[in-house]
């Protein structure tokens, strides 16, 4: 595993969700609750996303091109509107969220197989609270 590759996969990964909750939070102001969620998780994202950045820093990041295409997601850009739309727009967010959940789990296998007590700390910090996976 070159876990640069998927730190990086990680980090963009939370942006990703993260832009995509606020895109879905702004599009269903209407619905408080998927609102007030949305922007909570939002910022849940970006505060993974700094408690990561030290780890990144320590291993670098993946050289250009080294990082998978096919493992990136498209945010959500162009909420869709009314009931359906809101659905749609709560599936995208799960599936973007369940790319950000796998991504963690293998950051921490590779945590493990490292003995990285620091980057353990980190994903386990991250998984004690609500993770943003569990939007969807």
């Amino acid at each position: 595993m070159k876990l640069p590759v998927y730190l990086a996969l990680l980090s963009e990964s939370e942006a990703t969700l993260g832009r995509s909750f606020l895109q879905v939070a702004e599009a269903h102001g209407d619905e408080p609750d998927v609102h007030f969620l949305c922007i909570s998780l939002a910022k849940q994202c970006a505060e993974h996303r700094q408690r990561l950045q030290p780890v990144i820093d320590r291993y670098g990041t993946a050289p250009g091109g080294d990082e998978p295409e096919r493992l990136h997601a498209d945010a959500i850009e162009e909420p869709r509107s009314g009931p359906l739309g809101l659905l749609r727009d709560l599936q995208d967010l799960y599936l973007l969220a369940s790319l950000t959940d796998v991504t963690w789990t293998m950051v921490k296998q590779a945590g493990q197989a490292l003995q990285d007590s620091e980057l353990l700390e980190v994903v386990g910090g991250c998984e004690r609270r609500p993770p943003c996976s569990s939007a969807g």
